[in-house]
């Protein structure tokens, strides 16, 4: 039996936590090959992103078609795609292509609170990735942003945030909780069949680099191993979950450091 590969489509992150690199971390910590399409480079750390190189378009589409013509992809995860160039290659790509499954993880704001995602890109993001998407996975920030509404502070608004951003394409919007208040952190599914909540005990640590990036292509591995999205939701969020848990045994860099992908190499479980 062969094993189910999965492409993440995004940016690299220097210092190993988040974007690509946080992607393949996460496929081969839940039993998936990753291949990757990078569409920028950035030279960041911990503490922040200092600068990004982006892809040329031509380019994002050669590594498209030369991963899809070789490797049977089962789900693809998107990350940052931060130019309207780049949006363009990789829905031409995914249109060309037609895989079953697409997570689309609207990058916007690194964790640090620099802006990964061009104005002019947005409306593009919008009008054209959402569409193939089989889920969306904004947390609240960029949740309010996709629907043109301050934050949202309650499940009321989350949901009406989540249906506002369902009718712009996506099959399923999943609106991560991380960034709210409370013991718990809490993700709301929202699709045709309604909204589904899944709650984890929030976590008190800085390190938490990486957690959408990690989340999304969870997700995406999930689908790839032939997950229904439900529990493919389930089983990412108790995996990152567990990853932020055990992210202060790393101790990697100075600011936000990364969640801890194997942990279960550790033996925490």
């Amino acid at each position: 039996m062969s094993i189910p590969i999965a492409l993440t489509i995004a940016g690299s992150d220097s210092s190993g936590g988040a974007g690509i690199q946080a992607d393949l971390k996460t496929f081969a910590a839940l039993g998936v090959y990753g291949a990757s399409v990078i569409t920028a480079l950035t030279a960041q750390n911990t503490i922040g992103v200092s600068a990004v190189c982006d892809t040329q378009p031509a380019f994002i589409t050669a590594q498209i078609d030369a991963v899809f013509s070789d490797l049977d992809i089962k789900a693809v995860k998107i990350g940052m795609v931060s130019r309207p160039q780049t949006i363009s290659a990789v829905v031409d790509g995914l249109k060309r292509w037609k895989p079953a499954h697409v997570v689309v993880d609207p990058v916007m704001v690194a964790t640090s609170g620099d802006r990964l995602l061009a104005p002019a890109a947005i409306d593009l993001l919008r009008d054209e990735l959402l569409p193939c998407a089989s889920i969306a996975t904004p947390n609240l920030p960029e949740a309010a942003a996709l629907a043109d509404e301050p934050i949202a502070t309650d499940r009321a608004s989350i949901e009406r945030q989540a249906l506002k951003i369902l009718q712009l394409g996506p099959a399923a919007v999943l609106i991560k909780g991380g960034h709210g208040s409370g013991a718990e952190s809490i993700d709301y599914l929202v699709s045709a069949e309604g909204m589904k909540a899944f709650a984890a005990p929030r976590v008190a640590t800085k390190n938490t680099h990486g957690t959408g990036c990690s989340l999304s292509s969870a997700i995406a591995a999930g689908l790839a191993r032939g997950f229904q999205l439900d529990e493919a939701v389930d089983r990412a969020k108790r995996y990152v979950s567990a990853a932020i848990a055990a992210a202060d045994s790393l101790n990697v860099g100075r600011g936000n450091g990364p969640i801890h992908h194997f942990y279960a190499l550790d033996g925490n479980d």
